[in-house]
């Protein structure tokens, strides 16, 4: 990346203003699934009076170093600037960190070592977080902390209740799970992918028979992942389930159709695997498929036994629009959200619509 010519004054955006401009152009890079890059330089310890004469040279020599395209701006007011790099499409992992070394390198011929050792500088790739998780608290998104807790208590009181109510239920569905697959286990356990790309077991009463091969269902939700949101075969209405899944049971169409076989995961809720509401959780190489924009649904929130998908398109919706909805949900969940989604989900199981 060739320097430019000294600026003066670079210009720093505000830090309410460069996080509304970081968020835009995050959606613009995953629309046009394109990889996109943030410098960070942060300083240790907590901002002090005097900060701004150790802020004034190292913002010179970014200003310096980056193009006139790129924006600069506060992440924290005098605790973290951001740098998104516009226009840089490839950045492999030595150039990245010959980058970090040049920056750092340049910080120091501007500070004595010792100040200049309380900065820091990484690159943050936004397209690698599918990989490998660490940029899913991606730098300048707002904590939700005072909501999480409320919403993780809510999660572990109805959790808690329903499955103490339900507990007959739960041995009636045991007892016609074992009669109707001729035996074998009653509950399933299936890796999925959680908050934060964090792998879980999900729980479900098992609605297959015993040793069910996967591959049908990787076939087909390889296909139509790829096939940007249209069925393989550009079918109208299509559905993201299988139907007349011949690995199914009798009794397990039965438990699919009623999502009764959902019920096990209040188990998972009560564990902190899940929330009572949320995107549902994608299998491992459901996720290999996702476009960056995909797989903001499964960093935003907590996945959930039902959610926005669930009650408005369940399988009667394409995947685009079930990442949608999901996102959606994501930007404006709440309590009241969640309730609303809650009392509305036992509609949706008894109309049956779009169920498989």
């Amino acid at each position: 990346m060739p320097p430019t010519s000294p600026r003066h004054e670079p210009r720093v955006i505000s830090e309410e203003l460069f996080k509304v401009v970081l968020k835009s152009e995050r959606k613009r890079a995953d629309r046009r699934n394109q990889p996109f890059i943030l410098l960070v330089v942060t300083v240790d310890g907590r901002p002090s009076p005097g900060s701004s004469f150790i802020w004034k040279p190292v913002i010179e020599t970014l200003g310096a170093l980056i193009r006139e395209t790129d924006i600069m701006g506060w992440l924290g007011w005098r605790a973290a600037i951001g740098i998104i790099l516009t226009e840089v499409r490839t950045l492999d992992a030595a150039a990245r960190r010959e980058f970090e070394a040049r920056v750092s390198r340049e910080l120091v011929t501007k500070l004595d070592a010792e100040t200049a050792g309380k900065f820091s500088v990484r690159l943050h790739v936004h397209s690698e977080h599918k990989e490998s998780g660490e940029d899913a608290l991606w730098p300048g998104d707002p904590p939700r902390t005072t909501y999480d807790a409320i919403k993780r208590g809510f999660d572990v009181i109805v959790s808690l209740a329903l499955l103490l109510v339900l507990s007959p239920l739960f041995f009636l569905i045991g007892v016609l799970v074992k009669w109707g697959s001729g035996g074998g286990p009653v509950l399933f356990g299936q890796v999925r992918i959680g908050q934060k790309t964090k792998p879980f077991t999900m729980l479900k009463f098992r609605t297959m028979k015993v040793d069910a091969d996967p591959q049908l269902h990787f076939e087909f939700v390889t296909s139509f992942i790829k096939s940007g949101g249209q069925s393989p075969q550009a079918a109208p209405n299509v559905v993201f389930k299988l139907t007349n899944d011949p690995r199914v049971t009798p009794v397990g169409r039965v438990l699919r159709k009623t999502s009764l076989d959902e019920l096990p995961q209040l188990l998972n809720v009560l564990r902190g695997d899940m929330s009572l509401v949320g995107p549902r959780p994608p299998l491992p190489y459901e996720f290999k498929e996702y476009k960056p924009w995909h797989c903001r649904r499964v960093l935003e929130a907590k996945p959930g036994i039902t959610g926005l998908w669930q009650v408005k398109g369940r399988s009667r919706t394409t995947f685009d629009e079930m990442v949608r909805l999901d996102l959606r949900y994501a930007r404006t969940y709440s309590l009241g959200t969640d309730i609303k989604i809650l009392l509305a989900t036992p509609r949706a199981v008894i109309s049956g619509k779009g169920a498989c």
